[in-house]
């Protein structure tokens, strides 16, 4: 096993390298960039992106000299530069770092990252690892929280589905969860609000944010309160949709290891249903429901939840991200897809991993990565 995992380990280092590749290429060919966030914030042709760099490359606009034309200048490129110093510009480009070629950025780029320094974000004015630290909490609620849940609730449930194919409890059962599957989060999310914190119906639960205002003035078991009561209506929109998927995995699981030949021999021996299931079948059907648990917990923490976020006012790490696609904040951009991208990669081996702890028979020694 230890053999396997150092050659994962190693794969790691093509895959990444890979991933920042293809995304470097593909942010340098689409239009718009930080330089032209700024242009348009100083014209009011675009997105208000709040640049600190704008702010400090006043003074080089409204020096002396005269206005450029677009053509043959350096403001040539940039849409909207018309009538800017070609100076301004090439100061903007200094501060941003689009001064070098492309190939040196990235490069440079990779070494920084290599010793995880991820910059300052271009339009906050802060490191991108203190952002991204300050809205983890927000992320980790909802992520933790909607892959716990729906692990307790999907798997008793697809247990009970197997257990009874075929009756009117698996039916109405299937029903349901396709009719949530079917249902899109951000959607159930806008029917929460309105029923449940609206006022209109019901106002039992709040609006926005994580925590109430004043919160941390509560008791400890308080504060614990007022988290779940924040945290209730997004982890429910966050759930639904995803039972499907899990409930039908786990059906499908203990349906296929019914039918094996040691559950007959076992039934034959005399063994009572519920060690049948609990003894022999679970640990071959939970296979991949468990080990599938790492992922899940990544995807649903960095993948599901910008909407969500959106929606009731959660500052996390699906927001921030949006935000700096949205003003090609290439710092938050790259630092934060090296990250996750690094993790997503490591909670594949430990997925693996699991393979091996929930059935020890798995041996990965014997197989060529």
């Amino acid at each position: 096993m230890l053999a396997y995992i150092i050659r994962r380990l190693l794969l790691i280092v093509p895959t990444l390298f890979g991933i920042m590749l293809i995304n470097f290429v593909v942010v340098q060919v689409l239009p718009g960039g930080p330089v032209e966030q700024v242009i348009a914030e100083l014209t009011g042709q675009g997105l208000a992106a709040t640049s600190r760099v704008s702010q400090q490359s006043g003074d080089v606009q409204s020096g002396g000299g005269e206005s450029v034309a677009s053509g043959t200048s350096s403001t040539g490129a940039y849409r909207g530069a018309q009538g800017l110093r070609p100076e301004f510009i090439a100061e903007l480009e200094r501060q941003f770092g689009l001064d070098k070629p492309a190939h040196e950025r990235f490069f440079l780029m990779i070494k920084n990252y290599l010793v995880f320094d991820f910059g300052e974000s271009f339009f906050r004015g802060r490191p991108v690892v203190d952002l991204v630290l300050e809205k983890m909490d927000v992320s980790i609620s909802i992520g933790l929280w909607t892959t716990l849940i729906s692990y307790l609730v999907c798997i008793p449930l697809g247990v009970a589905k197997a257990v009874r194919d075929g009756s009117r409890f698996d039916v109405i059962s299937s029903g349901v969860i396709i009719v949530g599957y079917a249902i899109p989060s951000f959607l159930f999310a806008v029917l929460l609000i309105i029923f449940f914190a609206s006022g209109q119906y019901l106002d039992w639960f709040p609006l926005r944010g994580l925590t109430s205002t004043g919160a941390d003035q509560l008791p400890w078991y308080a504060q614990v309160a007022d988290y779940f009561w924040h945290l209730a209506l997004p982890i429910t929109a966050m759930v639904v949709g995803g039972f499907a998927t899990l409930t039908m995995l786990t059906k499908n699981s203990f349906l296929d290891q019914l039918g094996q030949q040691y559950v007959i021999t076992a039934r034959a021996k005399g063994l009572t249903e519920r060690r049948v299931l609990y003894g022999h079948v679970f640990r071959n059907a939970m296979l991949l429901v468990i080990a599938g648990f790492p992922q899940a917990f990544v995807s649903i923490l960095f993948g599901s939840s910008l909407l969500i976020e959106v929606i009731f006012s959660l500052d996390g790490l699906g927001l921030l991200g949006f935000e700096a696609a949205l003003n090609r904040d290439y710092p938050v951009m790259f630092g934060t897809l090296y990250f996750f991208s690094l993790l997503g990669l490591l909670m594949n081996i430990v997925g693996d991993i699991m393979y091996t702890i929930v059935d020890p028979r798995i041996d990965f020694e014997s197989r060529q990565v």
